[in-house]
C-alpha cells in the first residue's frame, strides 16, 4: 500500500494487483512454512492495504454504491432522471410547471400530451447517405406523356414525382477480393504466347486504397484488432494476415503526414482548446520506463493517449491525438508553440487536474461543468436531497445551453441568454453551498462537503460560460473523442511500439475530425490515398471541410486537359 499525498498511509487509491483466492492462500501456507520472500511480502501488504483503503473510503462516506460500481468498471447513466428517480423528477417537473403557470390556468389542463421521442424507429431512405443510387424509370411513360388514362378530348399530362423508395441491404466481407484470370494461349509450333490483357483500371497494387482506408477505419475508427479482422476475413475466404494489415496502414500513414501536420498547424490556432488524457499502454516504452525505474533515473511511470479539440475561427473543429509519456497539459503546450504569436491566449477547457494545463503558455481557463456535478452524483445515495438541489438547479442551466444550439445563436447573444436566465440559477447555487457550510447544515469533512469545495474552489473557471461569448459549459467534446483511445485500449489492450502508437494517432486524429465535419471517414481516407502526391504539394486543400471540393475540381482539369 503506497502513501498517500499526506503521509497517512491508505488515503491515496491502491495500485490495481489482480490476486486470486488461491494464490494467496498459497502465500499464507508458504508464510507459515518459513521465512516470507520480498515478492509475496509486496503481495500481502498490497492486498491488505486494499482492503484497509475501502475500509477507510466507506467510513468517511466517500464511496457509494454507485462509485464502486463505477470503480468496478459497472458505471451507470448520470442523467438527473435516473440519478433522483423517476417519480422524484415527475414531482420536479409538476412543481416547477405549477410555479411557470399562474392559477386556473385552463391551457395547463388542455396541454396535449408530450411526443415521444423520435429517433428509435427504422431507418428511412435519406439515412443510407453511402448507399449507392439506382434510378429505375417508368417502362413505357415519361415525364410531359399524355395520361393514358384520361378520356380523348381532355389534354392531361403527366409530371414527376417524388420517386417511391426501395431499400434493399446485402451482405459482403469488409474487404472482398477480385482474382482476375487472364487468358493465357500458346502455339504447339513456335512456343509462342499470346496473353489477354489486364482489364482497364484495376490498377498496379494488391491493396486498394479502398482497402487501406477500410482497414484503418475498421482498426482506429471502431476499435476492431488486426486479429479478429484476420479471423473475420479468413472465415470469409478472403485471407487478410494480421502483419499485412498493420504493413498496409502503416505505409499509408507516410503519405497522409502532410495534412496531419497541417491539422496540427491550425489546431494551434483554435479559439478553445479542450484537452484532457486517458491512461495507455505502449510496450516499448514499458520496457524503457521500468529500465530507468531499476536505475533510478525517473519515478514517472504513467503512459497516456491525450485528445485535444481545437474550436477554430472559421467554426469547423480539429482532433488531435498524442500517445506518449507527457501528460495532456505537456501535449498542449507543444501545441501552443505553434501558436502564432500575435494571437491573443485562447481559451481551454479542462477539468481541475493541475496536469492538464500548459505551464509555460497562458489560456483563458475554463473547468469542466459536468465534472463538478459528478462529486454529487457520486454521493447522491449518501445525500439525496441536498444532491438533488444541486442537480435540478445545473439541469436548468444545462437545458438553457441546449436552447441556446437549437435557436442557433450566436456567441454573444448565447451568452446574454446565460447571464439572464442561467447567471440567477448558478448565484443562488452558490449562495446555497455557502449556507450549508456557514450553517453547518454540511460537515466539511464529508463526502457531500467534499463535493461543494470541489466546486467552490473552482467557482470562477467553472462559470466563466457567464463571462466569455462561446465559453463551454464542460469537456465533454473532448471526453467522446477519447472514446477512441478507450476503444483501443479495451479491445487491443496497448500498442507494441512508439511507431505503431504514432500511426493510430494519426489515424484516430484524422477519422475523427473527419466525424466532427459530418463528413464520411472512409470516402476521405480512400481520397486522400488515391492523391498523396498532389497532398504534398498542397496539404491546405485536402482538409476534412474542403476536400470534395479539390477532388471535384480536379475531375473537371483532368476531363478538360487535351
Amino acid at each position: 500500500m503506497r502513501r498517500g499525498a499526506n503521509g497517512r498511509s491508505g488515503k491515496s487509491k491502491p495500485e490495481v494487483l489482480v490476486l486470486d483466492m488461491k494464490e494467496l492462500e498459497n502465500i499464507v501456507k508458504r508464510a507459515l512454512a518459513g521465512p516470507i520472500s520480498e515478492a509475496d511480502a509486496e503481495k500481502l501488504l498490497n492486498s491488505l492495504g486494499s482492503l484497509v483503503w475501502l475500509q477507510q473510503e466507506l467510513a468517511t462516506k466517500n464511496v457509494t454504491i454507485s462509485r464502486l460500481r463505477s470503480l468496478f468498471g459497472l458505471s451507470t447513466s448520470e442523467k438527473t432522471r435516473k440519478v433522483v428517480g423517476e417519480e422524484a423528477a415527475k414531482a420536479e417537473e409538476s412543481e416547477q410547471s405549477a410555479r411557470d403557470e399562474p392559477p386556473g390556468d385552463p391551457a395547463a389542463a388542455e396541454a396535449p400530451p408530450k411526443e415521444k421521442r423520435k429517433g428509435h424507429g427504422r431507418k428511412g431512405a435519406a439515412a443510407y447517405t453511402g448507399a449507392e443510387r439506382v434510378a429505375v424509370p417508368h417502362p413505357t411513360l415519361s415525364p410531359g406523356d399524355p395520361c393514358p388514362c384520361c378520356g380523348p378530348n381532355q389534354r392531361g399530362k403527366l409530371y414527376a414525382q417524388k420517386p417511391r423508395t426501395l431499400v434493399r441491404v446485402v451482405g459482403q466481407p469488409p474487404l472482398k477480393a477480385t482474382v482476375h484470370e487472364c487468358e493465357k494461349l500458346r502455339c504447339n509450333l513456335c512456343g509462342t504466347l499470346f496473353t489477354a490483357e489486364e482489364p482497364p483500371g484495376i490498377g498496379e497494387e494488391k491493396y486498394d486504397a479502398t482497402a487501406v482506408a477500410m482497414v484503418a477505419n475498421l482498426r482506429y475508427g471502431t476499435g476492431l484488432p488486426f486479429n479478429r479482422l484476420e479471423r473475420l476475413q479468413g472465415n470469409l475466404g478472403i485471407p487478410l494476415p494480421s502483419s499485412t494489415q498493420w504493413e498496409i496502414v502503416s505505409q499509408g500513414a507516410e503519405g497522409l503526414e502532410p495534412v496531419h501536420e497541417e491539422l496540427i498547424a491550425r489546431a494551434a490556432q483554435g479559439r478553445i482548446l479542450h484537452n484532457d488524457d486517458t491512461s495507455m499502454e505502449v510496450l516499448e516504452l514499458r520496457k524503457v520506463i521500468e529500465e530507468q525505474r531499476r536505475l533510478g533515473e525517473t519515478d514517472r511511470t504513467g503512459i497516456f493517449s491525450t485528445g485535444i479539440v481545437s474550436k477554430l475561427e472559421d467554426g469547423h473543429r480539429v482532433a488531435l491525438f498524442f500517445t506518449g509519456r507527457q501528460h495532456a497539459g505537456e501535449n498542449l503546450a507543444d501545441l501552443l508553440r505553434r501558436r502564432a504569436s500575435e494571437r491573443d491566449p485562447p481559451m481551454q477547457m479542462c477539468d481541475g487536474l493541475d496536469r492538464n494545463l500548459p505551464k509555460a503558455f497562458e489560456t483563458l481557463l475554463a473547468n469542466c461543468l459536468a465534472h463538478a456535478r459528478r462529486k454529487f452524483v457520486e454521493v447522491y445515495a449518501s445525500f439525496p436531497e441536498q444532491c438533488r438541489t444541486v442537480l435540478e438547479k445545473l439541469r436548468e442551466v444545462y437545458e438553457n445551453d441546449a436552447f441556446t444550439l437549437e435557436e442557433g445563436l450566436s456567441d454573444q447573444e448565447r451568452l446574454e441568454y446565460h447571464q439572464i436566465h442561467s447567471g440567477p440559477v448558478m448565484a443562488a447555487l452558490e449562495a446555497w453551498m455557502d449556507e450549508q457550510l456557514e450553517e453547518k447544515h454540511v460537515e466539511p469533512n464529508s463526502s457531500l462537503g467534499a463535493a461543494i469545495a470541489y466546486t467552490q474552489k473552482r467557482w470562477d473557471k467553472l462559470t466563466l460560460f457567464l463571462r466569455e461569448p462561446g465559453a463551454p459549459l464542460d469537456n465533454n467534446l473532448c471526453e467522446r473523442a477519447l472514446k477512441k483511445a478507450i476503444l483501443h485500449r479495451r479491445n487491443s489492450l496497448f500498442y507494441k511500439t512508439e511507431n505503431g502508437a504514432k500511426v493510430g494517432d494519426l489515424f484516430m486524429s484524422l477519422i475523427h475530425t473527419t466525424e466532427l465535419a459530418r463528413e464520411n471517414a472512409f470516402d476521405y481516407l480512400t481520397a486522400l490515398l488515391r492523391n498523396v502526391s498532389q497532398i504534398a504539394r498542397d496539404p491546405n486543400a485536402w482538409l476534412p471541410w474542403n476536400y470534395r471540393a479539390t477532388v471535384a475540381e480536379s475531375a473537371r482539369t483532368t476531363a478538360t486537359a487535351p
